[in-house]
């Protein structure tokens, strides 16, 4: 149940971060500006987003290997606590 929330955290985030971008490019290529200016700031917009983009990525990869080391360490604690009664009896 937790890979289908984090999945769909995910995807939601990714959801915003691309209409973000598309609006911008929407407002950007309405603004009153030359061709040229306007292909400027669509690009340095894009590449801005690109780069938060791979920041929050890097953030949740950050995470998940957090929860799955404590997972694992939970895991092999609840092993242990199992192997302990056996070993006695």
């Amino acid at each position: 149940m937790s890979d289908r929330c984090s999945s769909s955290g995910f995807a939601f985030f990714s959801g915003m971060v691309v209409g973000a971008a598309v609006g911008a490019i929407i407002g950007l290529l309405y603004a009153p500006e030359a061709g040229e200016e306007t292909r400027k700031k669509v690009g340095n917009k894009t590449k801005e987003i690109s780069d938060d983009l791979l920041d929050q990525f890097d953030d949740l990869k950050e995470n998940v290997n957090e929860i799955l080391a404590e997972v694992k360490k939970t895991g092999n604690q609840v092993v242990e606590d199992i192997k302990k009664p056996l070993k006695k009896g």
